[in-house]
This record gives C-alpha cells, sequence and structure tokens, in this order.
C-alpha cells in the first residue's frame, strides 16, 4: 500500500475495495457467482455438527482461515441436551446478521458512519405442524419480527432509511421472505 493512500474505512468496510470488487463484477459478472457449503453430520438425538470450510466465488475454490464448527441441538424441554442453539435459532441469527450486514455496508457506501447498531429478532412457531398434529399449521415461523438500535449521527429519517437497507439487499432476507427453491436428494453411505 502507498503511504500516501491511507485506506478509507467506514463501519469497519473499506469503500475503496468495496467500490473496486463492484467495478470488478461490472466488467466480468461472472465473478459474482458464489456457492456456500455446509457439511453437517447427525451426532444423536437433535445434536449435530455442522462444518463450514470452504466455499466458491469469484470463479475460484477458496478456504476459509479455518474450519468453523456449528453444533445445534435441542433444548430440554424438546428432547435435547441443549448442546448448541436449534436450527431455527440458527436461522434467527443467520436473519439478524445477514440484515446487520447489509445495513453496515450499505451505510458505509454512502459514507454514512455507524457507531453501534443492536438487533433484536423473535420468531413465532407452533409445534403442532412439525409433529404432524395438525396438517392446517404451518412447520416453520408463523411470523419474525426485527427491531433495530443504532447509534449514528443521523436524522430520525435518515436512521429508517439506513435500517430499510438491511431488508432489502440481505440475501437471507430475501430467501426467507420470497422463498428459494431446494432440491433434497438422498443416497446411501
Amino acid at each position: 500500500m502507498n503511504t500516501k493512500q491511507a485506506l478509507k474505512k467506514i463501519n469497519g468496510v473499506d469503500v475503496d475495495r468495496l467500490f473496486g470488487t463492484i467495478d470488478d463484477i461490472k466488467k466480468t459478472s461472472t465473478i459474482a457467482k458464489f456457492k456456500f457449503r455446509v457439511r453437517n453430520q447427525w451426532i444423536d438425538c437433535g445434536h449435530n455438527r455442522s462444518e463450514v470450510r470452504d466455499f466458491y466465488g469469484a470463479g475460484q475454490d477458496i478456504d476459509h482461515l479455518e474450519t468453523f464448527v456449528l453444533d445445534a441441538d435441542e433444548a430440554e424441554i424438546l428432547l435435547g441436551e441443549d448442546k448448541g442453539p436449534n436450527p431455527v435459532e440458527y436461522l434467527l441469527h443467520a436473519l439478524a446478521a445477514c440484515v446487520t450486514s447489509s445495513i453496515v455496508y450499505h451505510a458505509a457506501a454512502k459514507g454514512i458512519e455507524i457507531e453501534e447498531i443492536e438487533s433484536y429478532v423473535d420468531g413465532d412457531i407452533d409445534l403442532q405442524g412439525f409433529l404432524g398434529i395438525r396438517q392446517d399449521v404451518r412447520r416453520g415461523y408463523e411470523a419474525i419480527r426485527m427491531r433495530f438500535k443504532v447509534k449514528a449521527n443521523v436524522s430520525d429519517d435518515e436512521l429508517r432509511e439506513i435500517v430499510k437497507l438491511g431488508p432489502a439487499f440481505s440475501p437471507v432476507f430475501d430467501s426467507i421472505t420470497r422463498g428459494v427453491p431446494v432440491a433434497v436428494t438422498a443416497e446411501r453411505k
């Protein structure tokens, strides 16, 4: 890096690199295609473990700097041993993290500094659907609510506009609210 050129970071985001990436994708759209991977293995009862090692992006396979291990289980009341969040709690985490990141990155691109941001996410599920007791009850979330607290030197109107950036650009929000085809196959081990 040229010492005369200091990195311009807003919200921890290197804005010059962000716009450079946008320009690169505009020139070569195929580098925008990514494929993320998770390998999951059942351990016992509701406990299973996922590993995140690598992904495909920018025309190449890329290894994470380390393997991330995610344990999922069910609480004791749901017959598990509570060795990790349950899958629907991970879904809320993924939603909160993705919408927050979208807010932060897009605010940075607009030159808006965020000092702090917190979100509170909760959702309602009726187990009658999951347990097959009632066919008219949805198996997944019936409703999810998100609430943000943001500390930034902006007006109330600008604050609302910043928060709207999250759902507008979040891949997880889009996947949940618009649905996505999921292909399921099976083979013998």
